[in-house]
């Protein structure tokens, strides 16, 4: 699903810099990413989704060369085959929140707008507990409501991959365990890959494997991984 191979990626005039020599993730496998703030793992995941293109290097993505695509080709590949939760959110002000889940239809042309799309969101909706507040703004919904709607819009064109930068970061721990089950859910239904960033080690052993980002850069003074978790974090490769 996910083979990325000499990757090289800065920003110059911030002194920071992206280097990853191997990163692969098999179609299906639910992955999470620790590591401390700041590192790059969200940087990562935009050039997977091709956000950003990298400095050099090649980025495979369900059997496709985002590095040798057009900013267009890019762009439609990704509305179409990856799911992303931005650690953001993204919402937009002006729409509710059903229109927010379904915005990415609406202003892309090789999506179709139809009744079961509809009724997808509506659906996604009910699961995550907002199917009563489809008519509110974002501006009168909690900082976890509004994290439930990005999901929901995230997950609505089945996609091939879903990227979950934070998550379940701003939810209490009955939702996020309900989050977390409609991800993998999700992933489960299209045989999708999950790669999830997340400072919550609660939720680490319910991943296939843990990646430490740690691993790719000279970071000092970071506290260890627990034990427990220990065995499930793959320590040479993103």
């Amino acid at each position: 699903m996910i083979a990325v191979d000499l990757l090289r990626f800065s920003y110059s005039k911030l002194g920071f810099s992206l280097n990853i020599d191997e990163f692969k993730i098999e179609s299906g496998e639910k992955v999470a990413i620790i590591g401390p703030s700041g590192v790059g793992k969200t940087t990562l995941l935009k050039i997977i989704a091709g956000i950003i293109r990298p400095n050099f290097g090649e980025i495979q993505v369900d059997g496709v060369g985002l590095h040798q695509l057009d900013d267009q080709a890019r762009r439609n590949f990704r509305i179409t085959r990856i799911g992303f939760v931005f650690q953001e959110l993204e919402l937009l002000d002006y729409l509710n929140v059903f229109d927010n889940i379904i915005h990415t239809y609406r202003i892309n042309p090789v999506l179709d707008l139809d009744y079961s799309v509809r009724e997808r969101a509506h659906r996604l909706a009910d699961e995550v507990g907002l199917g009563n507040k489809l008519a509110r703004m974002p501006d009168a919904l909690s900082q976890g409501e509004r994290q439930r709607a990005a999901v929901c819009r995230a997950l609505l064109p089945n996609p091939r991959l879903i990227l979950a930068d934070e998550a379940t970061g701003n939810l209490d721990p009955a939702n996020k365990s309900h989050i977390l089950d409609l991800l993998f859910q999700s992933a489960d239904k299209g045989n999708a890959s999950l790669l999830a960033v997340t400072h919550d080690h609660e939720l680490l052993p319910r991943f296939d494997r843990v990646v430490d980002f740690r691993s790719l850069l000279d970071i000092q003074h970071i506290p260890p991984i627990p034990e427990e978790y220990r065995a499930n974090v793959l320590t040479r490769h993103c």
